[in-house]
């Protein structure tokens, strides 16, 4: 199995002079499922555009696999890993189909003709995400949670061994958030493919991952297993949130419920 296990050693990131995170130390388990929480702000979205190398440090550093993330070849690291942004951007007019299939881009040369693979992966990743029936639709004529769906098949039309997604149920009722983290979970557990996602859902959060990352104002919290990170003592630290925290009675996991 591919090792795609992503560290941050004495990790500083901001904007400027804007410090969002400062001395972060963490790492993220190769061919699990993970989830970064914490409060609006307090730097998920920063840290998972580190990860990606959409960003440099501003001190410390990134690894994929013990390597420094910005010393990889550009397009070796894009077969490695995908990211999904919080807010992406389509050319206007574009279809689903064309979309996803933008998803092959690292695994083609620039004038490379579009192979059974290539059209396999796209139909696969359309069929996972429920949108084979819409891959001829302009994306903008989409709802936001089907159009949130034809960004995730992009990711997974990729076919790379992990998954940065940020806030992938964003614009998602509950019963497609669910399908969403079910499929990424699914992902995981059949193809060994690495999962980080920012999440909201503390309890979705519980139920879907393995592995959980909690920041606060001041940085990481704690981070480990679902029940050694959502205790109540943690959800004050980092959200000044009142909380019991009992198993949840269907599935075993933390359940919290605010008081």
């Amino acid at each position: 199995m591919i090792d795609t296990t992503l560290s941050a050693d004495r990790l500083t990131l901001g904007y400027g002079d804007r410090h969002v995170l400062e001395d972060l130390s963490l790492t993220l388990p190769s061919g699990r499922v993970t989830a970064i929480l914490g409060p609006n702000g307090c730097g998920k979205s920063t840290l998972l555009k580190a990860f990606a190398r959409l960003i440099r440090p501003l001190a410390g550093r990134v690894t994929l696999a013990g390597r420094d993330l910005h010393r990889q070849d550009t397009k070796a690291l894009a077969r490695r890993l995908a990211i999904l942004p919080q807010a992406p951007l389509a050319p206007d007019g574009i279809t689903v189909g064309d979309l996803v299939k933008r998803g092959r881009a690292p695994w083609r040369g620039l004038l490379s003709p579009w192979t059974r693979a290539d059209v396999e992966a796209c139909a696969a990743a359309l069929e996972a995400v429920a949108m084979k029936g819409l891959a001829d639709r302009p994306l903008a004529e989409l709802s936001g949670g089907q159009r949130q769906r034809a960004w995730l098949a992009l990711v997974l039309a990729q076919a790379t061994p992990l998954l940065l997604l940020d806030e992938p149920t964003t614009f998602l009722d509950l019963p497609h958030q669910i399908e969403v983290l079910s499929l990424l979970r699914r992902r995981n557990r059949d193809a060994g493919t690495t999962v980080v996602s920012v999440l909201h859902d503390l309890n979705l959060a519980a139920r879907f991952c393995d592995h959980l990352v909690l920041l606060g104002s001041d940085g990481a919290v704690a981070q480990g297993a679902p029940d050694a990170v959502l205790t109540a003592e943690h959800l004050d630290q980092a959200f000044g949130l009142r909380a019991l925290v009992q198993p949840d009675p269907v599935t075993g996991t933390p359940l919290v419920i605010p008081l």
